[in-house]
């Protein structure tokens, strides 16, 4: 989710219309060095294998991370299998919708 968060703030600041909307409301953009430096720490972190699923649905869709309410993704909107449950509070596990790839998160 970190990283999701980092890509939509530098998308923000990279898109010229978004700069300008943002300094219209009085925002000062800047920091983007410091954003895409913990952009490439965060990377360091997570296995290739993930980053490059990641990087490859982000650019698809626009958003790589969707959450799951009632055994739906909301990204795509399709029901997912009964067997797709949420990973383990305590564990490292990554669950993918099997429709669309993005990575999900369980929700109420």
């Amino acid at each position: 989710m970190r990283l999701h968060d980092l890509d939509m703030l530098l998308r923000d600041t990279r898109d010229a219309a978004a700069q300008a909307a943002l300094k219209k409301m009085g925002f000062k953009v800047s920091g983007v060095e410091q954003l895409e430096q913990a952009r490439a720490e965060l990377v360091a972190q997570v296995d290739r294998r993930w980053i490059l699923l990641y990087d490859r649905v982000f650019k698809r869709y626009g958003r790589a991370v969707a959450p799951v309410k009632d055994r739906v993704c909301l990204g795509c909107f399709a029901t997912l299998p009964t067997s797709a449950l949420p990973p383990p509070a305590d564990s490292d596990a990554v669950s993918v919708c099997q429709s669309c790839s993005r990575i999900l998160y369980w929700i109420g």
